[in-house]
């Protein structure tokens, strides 16, 4: 009886051994926690001031339930679209004796580089009748299921050969094999891109305006463009919360608490790459016309504009709006980096009620729409922090609150695959908690921070409507440049902004690419 006692105190004590002090840690995640979270409390309580018959009202009518049905649907097709391509194309790239493997991972993950609003206007300028769900769900897949391939290809090459030699041993075929012994290794990264993009598609704004697809982000903005009327808008984004929140608990409970993490002596064997036989050429060719329609498209449609007689560069504005771009995204990537590893470790370390909470919250801001945030931070900004209002300070504050969740699902992912006891015998040669997760916690986890860090970076310099709304007077970035001229149908002049924000992409992909955890 006293044995058994003993064992849940002796395993305690060897996490605190390991780990960071856990008030220091704790502590760090919910200041991070109550950051993100702060854009929430104002738009509830702008909600709840309307009074409970006015919210009844509001919210239970015909109009709630369309909103609710297209944005169900085109979360459920999308997200399954780009979890079936992501996966697909990352097994192809990793596992196979594909040619240009290096090439591919290039190719598959600057689809990110292009923004949504962009794609949607290539595709619209090509075929205008290009509306509705169909469109919605072709755009949006071809737009974010980079966000499932990176997590997913990265975790295919740190995965250890001699599980699946083990299972092949035992009489199960190569798909058994996969689906019984590869596949739940992949569940961590796969369920957080998955997440990744349905918190998107909860948010997304421009492809879905462009498509005349209404949802309820466009219902939301709608009423800020037509009336300014924050409290109808906030209404809308608090359902467009419980979606949210319904979102994080499916992944929640998809996601399990089984880690696999190798701890055995030996080196990792890598896979040996498969040949593909008669599936060679049908399997390079999907690759192709997948990375023709997600970059062809909008490369031809930038073409025709630099081509148009119309074009002119406006060279100081370029230069301009490219270093307003480049400031602001370092310093958005690297804060959501910094806010994000505490959280993740702390999710690595311990599993309970508290650090779930903590986890959700951070994810729950990202579902509101860009716009819905700037105006909650406006708001805060007038009304207690006005040093911070109209400055570069609060928009990088947005950008952090807004894409938290790309750095933490990458972070996370590159911390399950980090053994414990490595950390532990740090700590047992003397140094410090701290010390020991700087010497040996981060160089393992580097591959996810630099994904988290070039993923944020993107997401910032194709960010919109945030910034529109919170952006210093006389600030520029390439997406309000491109948008602005877009919005005057000089598409001549608007091409030089996406032309760069797409090159913009490049050092960030090779970064994440040169730095990967393991060489093919």
């Amino acid at each position: 009886m006293s044995a058994t006692k003993a064992m849940p105190k002796a395993r305690a004590a060897t996490r605190a051994r390991g780990a960071p002090a856990g008030g220091s840690l704790l502590g760090a995640a919910v200041l991070v926690t109550a950051v993100t979270v702060l854009p929430i409390v104002v738009v509830l309580v702008t909600a709840l001031s309307q009074g409970g018959s006015e919210v009844i009202a509001q919210v239970v009518r015909p109009r709630i339930g369309e909103l609710l049905r297209n944005t169900v649907a085109l979360v459920v097709l999308a997200t399954g679209a780009c979890a079936a391509l992501g996966t697909g194309a990352a097994w192809l790239v990793e596992r196979t004796r594909l040619p240009g493997a290096g090439w591919w991972r290039a190719a598959l993950v600057a689809p990110l580089a292009v923004p949504a609003f962009v794609n949607a206007y290539a595709w619209v300028s090509l075929r205008p009748s290009m509306t509705g769900l169909t469109g919605a769900v072709l755009i949006t897949t071809l737009s974010y299921f980079p966000f499932v391939f990176l997590p997913v290809s990265a975790a295919l090459r740190g995965l250890d050969r001699s599980w699946e030699d083990t299972a092949r041993s035992l009489g199960l075929g190569p798909w058994r094999a996969f689906a019984r012994i590869v596949l739940p290794q992949l569940r961590p990264a796969l369920l957080g891109g998955c997440l990744l993009v349905a918190l998107h598609l909860l948010a997304e704004f421009g492809v879905l305006a462009m498509l005349r697809f209404p949802t309820f982000t466009t219902a939301i903005l709608d009423q800020y463009e037509a009336a300014f009327d924050t409290g109808t808008g906030s209404m809308l984004a608090v359902v467009l919360i419980g979606l949210c929140a319904a979102v994080l608990a499916v992944e929640h409970l998809w996601r399990g608490r089984r880690g696999h993490a190798r701890i055995g002596s030996g080196v990792i064997r890598r896979p040996e790459p498969r040949p593909l036989g008669w599936w060679f050429t049908p399997s390079l060719a999907a690759l192709t016309l997948l990375v023709a329609l997600a970059l062809g498209v909008p490369a031809y449609s930038l073409g025709r504009w630099l081509a148009a007689p119309t074009a002119a560069l406006d060279g100081a504005g370029l230069a301009t709006a490219l270093g307003s771009t480049i400031a602001l995204a370092v310093a958005a990537a690297a804060a959501s980096c910094v806010a994000a590893f505490p959280v993740a470790l702390l999710l690595r370390q311990r599993q309970t009620p508290v650090t779930t909470a903590i986890e959700r919250l951070c994810y729950l801001t990202s579902s509101l729409p860009g716009v819905v945030v700037g105006l909650a931070l406006v708001t805060l900004a007038i009304r207690w922090l006005t040093g911070l209002y109209q400055s570069a300070t609060l928009l990088v504050v947005a950008y952090t609150v807004l894409f938290l969740p790309r750095a933490l699902i990458s972070i996370r992912a590159a911390l399950a695959q980090a053994p414990t006891p490595l950390l532990e015998a740090a700590r047992a040669l003397g140094d410090s908690p701290w010390r020991a997760v700087r010497r040996v916690v981060v160089p393992l986890a580097l591959p996810g921070i630099l994904a988290g860090f070039a993923l944020v970076f993107i997401a910032t310099t194709t960010e919109l409507t945030a910034t529109l709304l919170l952006a210093p007077t006389g600030t520029s970035t390439l997406a309000t440049g491109f948008w602005e001229a877009s919005s005057t149908l000089d598409y001549g002049a608007a091409a030089p902004y996406a032309v760069t924000m797409v090159i913009l992409s490049a050092p960030m992909t090779w970064l994440v690419l040169r730095k990967r955890a393991v060489t093919p």
